[in-house]
C-alpha cells in the first residue's frame, strides 16, 4: 500500500466519523438541528426571492407622509438642551453632595430630559405607524432586520480581531520567555483566534436575537405573524453564524493537516538524504541497514 492509498483511507475514515457524529448529534439535539435546517432554508429563500415585498404606490405615499411628519429638528434641539443642562449640573455638584445651587441645575436637567423623552416617544410612535403601513415582511422590515444583524455581526468580528491582536502580542512575549518553537506558538495562536471568533460571533448572535423582538414590535404586526417572523429571523441568524464558524474551523483544520503533511514529507526527504547509505524509506518510515560492517 502506497502513501496515497493510506491517505485516502484516513480521509475516508475521518469523513465517516464526521458523518456518524453529525447523525448522532442531530438525533440527540432535534431542536438545534431543526433550527439550523430551517434557518438555512430561510437564507436560501432570501437569496433567491429577495429582501421582502416591495411597497405599493399607496403604501409608499403613506409611509413617506408619516415619516416626513416627524420633527427631527425638535428632537435635536431637545437633545442639545438636555446635554447642556447635564453639563451644568455635573459642574455644579460635588463628589458626594449636591447643594441648593446644584439642585437647581438638577431640576432643570430633569425637566429637559422629560421634554426630550416626550419628543422621542412621539417620533417613535409616528415611525411605528409608518412601519405598520409598510408591513413586517416588506422590504422596509426585512432590510431593517438585516442591517441590525450585519451591524452586530461585524461588531463581533471586530471584537475577535482586536482580541486576537492583543493575544498575539502577549502570547508572543510569553513564548519568547519560555523558548517555545514557532510551531507551538502558531498552534496556540490558532486556537486562541478560533476561541475569539466563536465568542465574538456567538455574543453578537445573542445580542441580535435579544433586540430582534423590539424591532418586530415596532411594526405593530399581529402576534402570530410577529412570532413567525421572530422564529424565522432568529433561525436564519443562527444558521449563518453556525455555518460561518464551521467554515472557519474547517479551514483551520485543513491548514493544520496541510502543515503536518508537509512536515512529514520534509522529514522523509531529510531521512533519505542523511542516512549515509545506511538508511532507506519504506512506507513512510526510515529503516536502518542492518548489514553494516563490524567497525561501524
Amino acid at each position: 500500500m502506497n502513501n496515497n492509498q493510506a491517505d485516502s483511507i484516513v480521509v475516508s475514515n475521518v469523513s465517516s466519523a464526521i458523518v456518524t457524529a453529525a447523525k448522532s448529534f442531530a438525533k440527540r439535539h432535534k431542536v438545534i438541528t431543526f433550527s439550523y435546517v430551517y434557518g438555512m432554508s430561510i437564507l436560501c429563500a432570501i437569496v433567491l426571492i429577495g429582501s421582502g415585498t416591495k411597497l405599493t404606490f399607496d403604501q409608499q405615499r403613506q409611509y413617506n407622509q408619516i415619516m416626513n411628519s416627524i420633527d427631527l429638528q425638535a428632537e435635536y434641539t431637545a437633545a442639545s438642551k438636555y446635554h447642556t443642562s447635564y453639563a451644568n449640573y455635573y459642574q455644579s455638584k460635588g463628589w458626594f453632595s449636591c447643594d441648593a445651587h446644584c439642585q437647581h441645575y438638577k431640576s432643570i436637567m430633569d425637566r429637559r430630559k422629560s421634554e426630550w423623552e416626550e419628543i422621542k416617544a412621539e417620533g417613535n410612535a409616528r415611525m411605528s405607524d409608518a412601519k405598520s403601513v409598510a408591513g413586517l415582511f416588506s422590504e422596509v422590515g426585512v432590510t431593517e432586520v438585516k442591517d441590525s444583524f450585519w451591524d452586530y455581526f461585524n461588531s463581533g468580528k471586530q471584537f475577535a480581531k482586536r482580541q486576537s491582536w492583543w493575544d498575539a502580542l502577549f502570547m508572543g512575549m510569553r513564548s519568547m520567555s519560555r523558548d517555545e518553537s514557532f510551531i507551538e506558538y502558531g498552534l496556540k495562536m490558532l486556537m486562541q483566534v478560533l476561541i475569539n471568533f466563536s465568542m465574538g460571533l456567538i455574543m453578537a448572535l445573542f445580542i441580535f436575537i435579544f433586540g430582534l423582538w423590539g424591532i418586530i414590535s415596532s411594526y405593530q404586526a399581529n402576534p402570530l405573524t410577529a412570532l413567525f417572523f421572530f422564529v424565522s429571523a432568529a433561525s436564519a441568524a443562527f444558521a449563518f453564524v453556525s455555518t460561518y464558524l464551521f467554515a472557519i474551523y474547517g479551514a483551520a483544520a485543513g491548514g493544520v493537516v496541510g502543515v503536518v503533511k508537509m512536515a512529514e514529507s520534509n522529514m522523509r526527504i531529510e531521512a533519505a538524504r542523511g542516512g549515509g547509505g545506511g538508511a532507506r524509506v519504506r512506507n513512510g518510515y526510515v529503516e536502518r541497514n542492518r548489514n553494516r560492517p563490524h567497525y561501524q
